[in-house]
């Protein structure tokens, strides 16, 4: 499964990992991605998402329609 939001397209952040004498070793934020599933009304079937927190805000905010209108204007595939 990969760790891309298909609606704000947040993906892994990468830094350094301080430990205590100060050593820096590389290291990786995950963004906290669910895999889910939507109805969407006007093509009566249901897609699968794999949305962020953010996303899944963004979807409750904007609707279902409108956030996959975004996802096919941006080139992706629902």
């Amino acid at each position: 499964m990969s760790n891309v939001c298909d609606v704000t397209g947040a993906a892994p952040s990468f830094g350094n990992a301080v430990s205590h004498s100060h050593r820096r070793t590389r290291r990786r934020w995950q963004p906290n991605v669910q895999r889910r599933r939507f109805w969407l009304p006007s093509e009566r079937r249901y897609v699968r998402l794999t949305v962020s927190t953010r996303g899944l805000r963004a979807i409750d905010r904007d609707g279902i329609e409108a956030v996959v209108a975004r996802i096919r204007a941006r080139g992706g595939t629902v």
